[in-house]
């Protein structure tokens, strides 16, 4: 089982948050299936995703929340209308003196409707398995990027103390080099007077 993070929030998540939150509003889902979609994604509870909604996103997002609710409302009165259209249509064919062949044309027509109907709602389904898979990458690429960061990190560390070390290491070298010449020069002095005499 995947630990539950506790860490502070990021932008990229307060986006992912609203964007998902948005999309459940404007297709009619709840708030609360919102969250735990985002708690899934991002390895948190559904309650941590609802508090920060609550506590922060949404205070920020007021406009696109009133538009994702009216756009629910056209969905609804769209698919209400569809509704209407196909019971219209089949008090149509009631009223009428039907012919088999009517009635066949009638269910081909419906037939074809309900599987083009199904074919959107199958690619629906595929492209939001698509995306949840494209959200998981990213998830994934994210943490890998924060590990990467954080060992480029000690490796710059490690590599400015090799550099302080080195530096010692030839400053050591040129006093001792200093040092030798300094006894050298002595040396040389104190072999002069005796020449000398």
């Amino acid at each position: 089982m995947t630990s539950v993070r506790q860490d502070a929030w990021t932008q990229e998540e307060d986006l992912l948050l609203a964007e998902v939150v948005l999309r459940y509003i404007r297709e009619g889902g709840t708030q609360l299936q919102a969250f735990e979609e985002v708690g899934r994604r991002l390895s948190r509870t559904a309650a941590a995703c609802g508090f920060r909604w609550n506590s922060y996103v949404r205070k920020q997002y007021k406009e696109e929340i009133e538009l994702a609710k009216r756009q629910r409302k056209e969905r609804k009165k769209v698919a209400s209308s569809n509704e209407d259209k196909g019971q219209k249509q089949a008090e149509a064919i009631l009223e009428k003196n039907l012919t088999w062949s009517d009635v066949i044309t009638f269910l081909q027509t419906y037939g074809q409707k309900a599987r083009d109907w199904q074919r959107i709602a199958d690619e629906n389904r595929a492209l939001k398995k698509d995306m949840e898979q494209l959200q998981q990458m990213v998830t994934k690429l994210q943490t890998e990027k924060e590990t990467l960061q954080k060992e480029l990190s000690a490796i710059q560390a490690e590599y400015k103390t090799l550099l302080a070390i080195m530096e010692r290491a030839r400053k050591m070298i040129v006093l001792e080099e200093q040092g030798q010449k300094e006894k050298k020069d002595e040396h040389e002095q104190n072999l002069v007077p005796e020449n000398a005499e």
